[in-house]
């Protein structure tokens, strides 16, 4: 069945999914040294944050910058403050 054409808001083409992967498909054979599955899961959080950050349009290296410098003081039952979704580059 060809979704398509039978609804509208369905894309032609998986261009953009493609687009959107092709640095981590790019960089696969390097994630076999992640050293552990550990590793693995937090490589896996880090570009997992970074490409949220980057679908609302922060600036990254200023959103980075934010959280890496205040991470250390802020509480950890707080730690979902500092998520893409909830930060505030403004200040």
């Amino acid at each position: 069945m060809i979704c398509y054409a039978y609804e509208g808001r369905c894309e032609i083409s998986n261009n953009a999914a493609e687009r959107a992967i092709r640095p981590l498909a790019i960089g696969r054979k390097n994630w076999l040294f992640a050293g552990s599955d550990a590793g693995g899961d937090r490589a896996a959080a880090i570009y997992s944050l970074i490409e949220t950050a980057k679908m609302q349009g922060l600036d990254l290296r200023k959103y980075q910058a934010v959280v890496l410098g205040g991470i250390a003081d802020h509480p950890v039952n707080r730690i979902d403050d500092l998520l893409p979704l909830n930060i505030d580059l403004q200040d």
